[in-house]
């Protein structure tokens, strides 16, 4: 029996990746750390924070029921009104 309870977070899956940078507290930082730690003496495959970050995320948004919810109706895209699609790209562009 292992020592380790189950994490929420289980194996990695290996997939494409898109690199991405951050900025977090220290406070959270450490947590990552500890996290990974723990992930490694579970699944015996050391990973460091930076890696688990985009799966724990991942996990975070499958399980928020509001973000599934707006997934199920993807509202059409519409174009401010009284805006022409010209002066909307104008606008978009100029900030």
């Amino acid at each position: 029996m292992s020592t380790t309870k189950k994490l929420r977070l289980g194996p990695l899956p290996r997939h494409e990746a898109i690199k991405l940078t951050f900025s977090c507290p220290a406070s959270l930082k450490g947590d990552l750390d500890r996290y990974a730690a723990l992930h490694a003496q579970a699944y015996g495959e050391t990973v460091d924070a930076a890696t688990l970050i985009p799966h724990m995320l991942e996990a975070f948004m499958a399980r928020d029921r509001g973000f599934r919810r707006s997934d199920a109706v993807k509202p059409a895209r519409h174009k401010p009104s009284g805006v022409s699609q010209r002066e909307s790209i104008a606008n978009r562009s100029s900030d």
